[in-house]
């Protein structure tokens, strides 16, 4: 009787039973998750990855002997292997009668991680079962597709993000840079809680202090996102006030020939003073019709107060300084878009860090806007005018994004919302991806998610996260996330388009590392009592 035998054939499983586990892993470890050969032809052999196995007790053949012990594997299939080596995804059922069941050694799973072509080879991570056995991805498949990173605070996401940007960026630790630099890779990262400094400390950072976001580049919808209460009673005539004198403002402000001006409208990207739309707005709010009894109060006469005084608090809170200070006013939108791709002549960098921690919420979302939608329309210019092969491909990191990208139909996450679904449906077109990282892949947008071609799923402990991570990959795969809840720190599914086969990797902590780490209460508690410098912390707290 052979070591092993295959007892049942289903569309997405297959069930076999071990009657001799030497014989079936020749010195392998046999555990969830290794890899098994199926052999049904003379032309190759299928690859099955092990989900789960029990134990059976079969009557024994002789009387009196011990009954005997069987081991019944089921495993999920993942591909098919030529006799010449070429893997290839799915690969249809097995065919009757299969002959023969062995583990996957080392070395044969390698080879067939390693059919990338080597000009498409980008690695970052190691199998799981077996960390010698290196697991690269398709870089083209991997970076031209929308990227998913899940799972629970503490699983290693910001780890896995900047290692990854890192082997793309950045020299290793053994003083090489691998196979391939990436001497023009241009990565964008939306810092939330500003972890990234000192993972990317050649990096092109952008906090409140140093970022410019010029107000006069907001379009519709940001605009009325940053200055009106969509359920006040006046919104109408606030939205109506504040287009009539944008518009003027951005045609009195517009240098050019009089065919020029009539081309300007109220979401050019041309600049106007907040200042005139400011009198603008007071003027009518003041405004007096003469009449024959003298004047009366004109149509919004004292209707505009609120709106007056939310323009007048947000111009001169100093925490927006980015947005409406006196800095956004005296730059062009050339300057503004260099600062972002890192194309800065003064400091060129291959990633531009933006720290949004200093960022108030309430402007949280429209910031992210902005800027995701200058990226997505420079992208779009770039290609519409570009006429040679050269290409400028963005990656675009959305950290914590269901801080600003959630399912809420809320109007204050509207604009954020559209710009990002927008690079997810129309991104690829134009050489810009995204990468949405978060810790609550249930509360994203529907419409981001979907469009994700690769996953890296890490540890997630909340049931409907888990059952969201699930639903968005193919069924036949959908056993491999039963494992999501126990995955250890670092640990990942990886998933998706630029992957060989579906696996469980591991990714080494990124050097220098994200500022992610947990407090260390301990150690700190039990120092000597120490004073807390409050003057300096309130002095920054009210600036």
């Amino acid at each position: 009787m052979p070591g092993a035998e295959v007892i049942a054939v289903y569309p997405h499983r297959i069930k076999i039973a071990v009657h001799d586990v030497a014989e079936l892993s020749d010195g392998e470890p046999v555990e969830v998750g290794s890899y098994l050969k199926i052999y049904d032809s003379s032309h190759g052999s299928m690859i099955a990855i092990i989900e789960n196995y029990s134990i059976e007790l079969r009557p024994a053949k002789e009387a009196g002997s011990d009954r005997e012990k069987v081991y019944v594997i089921e495993a999920v299939p993942l591909g098919f292997v030529t006799i010449d080596g070429h893997f290839s995804r799915g690969g249809g059922g097995v065919a009757i009668p299969p002959k023969k069941v062995s583990v996957a050694v080392k070395e044969e799973v390698q080879e067939i991680y390693n059919t990338i072509s080597e000009e498409k080879k980008f690695l970052f991570a190691q199998l799981a079962q077996d960390p010698s056995v290196d697991v690269p991805v398709d870089g083209d498949k991997f970076f031209s597709r929308h990227i998913a990173v899940v799972g629970s605070t503490g699983s290693g996401k910001s780890h896995a993000i900047a290692r990854v940007i890192q082997n793309a960026t950045q020299m290793r630790d053994d003083g090489s840079y691998g196979d391939y630099q990436l001497n023009n890779a241009h990565i964008v990262i939306f810092d939330i809680h500003a972890e990234y400094r000192t993972a990317f400390p050649s990096a092109n950072h952008l906090a409140v202090d140093s970022l410019t976001l010029p107000y006069w580049l907001l379009n519709a919808e940001e605009l009325q996102d940053l200055f009106i209460e969509s359920n006040e009673e006046q919104s109408h005539n606030q939205v109506a006030i504040l287009k009539k004198s944008i518009t003027e403002s951005k045609k009195s402000n517009c240098d050019g020939p009089p065919e020029r001006l009539e081309t300007v409208h109220y979401e050019s990207p041309v600049y106007f003073d907040i200042d005139e739309v400011l009198a603008a707005i007071k003027s009518k709010n003041e405004e007096r019709i003469p009449s024959k009894n003298g004047d009366r109060a004109g149509p919004l006469f004292g209707k505009l107060d609120n709106f007056l005084t939310r323009l007048e608090n947000r111009v001169t809170d100093r925490r927006l300084d980015f947005l409406l200070g006196e800095r956004t006013k005296n730059v062009d939108l050339e300057s503004v878009l260099r600062q972002f791709t890192g194309y800065d002549p003064t400091s060129l960098a291959n990633v531009t860090v933006i720290d949004l921690s200093g960022v108030p919420f309430e402007v949280l979302s429209t910031t992210v806007s902005l800027v995701s939608r200058l990226l997505f329309d420079f992208s779009y210019y770039f290609k519409r005018i570009n006429f040679t092969p050269i290409e400028t491909p963005l990656l675009i990191v959305y950290e914590e994004a269901h801080k600003y990208v959630p399912k809420s139909g809320l109007a204050k996450f509207s604009a954020s919302r559209n710009a990002i679904e927008r690079i997810a449906k129309e991104g690829r077109k134009y050489g810009i991806t995204a990468a949405i990282v978060s810790q609550r892949p249930a509360e994203i947008s529907e419409t981001i998610f979907s469009q994700c071609s690769n996953f890296l799923a890490m540890r997630l402990t909340n049931p409907e996260d888990q059952n969201y991570v699930k639903r968005l990959i193919p069924d036949s795969l959908g056993p491999l996330t039963e494992s999501l809840p126990v995955l250890s720190s670092g640990e990942a599914l990886l998933l998706g388009d630029a992957a060989v086969m579906p696996c469980r990797v591991i990714l080494d902590e990124a050097s220098p590392a994200p500022s992610s780490s947990d407090v260390r209460y301990m150690r700190e508690w039990i120092r000597p009592w120490h004073d807390v410098d409050f003057a300096n912390v309130v002095s920054d707290w009210q600036k």
